[in-house]
């Protein structure tokens, strides 16, 4: 019994990359050619949720009166993390013609907070730029 116990306590234990969770937009900046500009909306909210495997996110409007046509966006797919080369495979979007794109990152994450930089790039919308996106993780 004692060596069966042991065993099992020399197991190696998978532990949860440290991405993984909820993560609320709390800064996002775009360069486009030499000019570099906020792009974080005070009147929406942002989630990035994370699991081993997929990524997707949620932004929507805070005020329930906003009639605007980006009232509401979501999308998401299948990631790849190799130290902090962070790669999102956008499956689904609300605007299609952004899905079936790569999009690379470099992640850091410091304490309670993600930062990613890339390129953000889809050729048929003309759209060629860096999005430097800062996240702080959502308590449970």
């Amino acid at each position: 019994m004692a060596a069966v116990a042991t065993f099992y306590s020399c197991a190696k234990k998978e532990s949860t990359p440290p991405i993984v969770g909820t993560w609320e937009l709390i800064s996002a900046t775009t360069i486009e050619k030499d000019t570099s500009f906020s792009t974080f909306d005070p009147t929406h909210k942002m989630i990035k949720i994370i699991n081993p495997t997929h990524f997707a996110f949620l932004n929507h409007a805070v005020s329930p009166n906003d009639s605007s046509a980006t009232r509401f966006s979501a999308g998401g797919g299948k990631y790849t993390l190799a130290d902090s080369a962070y790669t999102e495979n956008l499956d689904y979007f609300t605007d299609k013609a952004w899905e079936n794109n790569k999009f690379e990152f470099v992640v850091k994450i410091s304490g309670d907070t993600l930062i990613q930089k890339g390129v953000e790039k889809v050729d048929k919308l003309g759209i060629d730029r860096v999005i430097i996106e800062k996240y702080k993780r959502v308590k449970e």
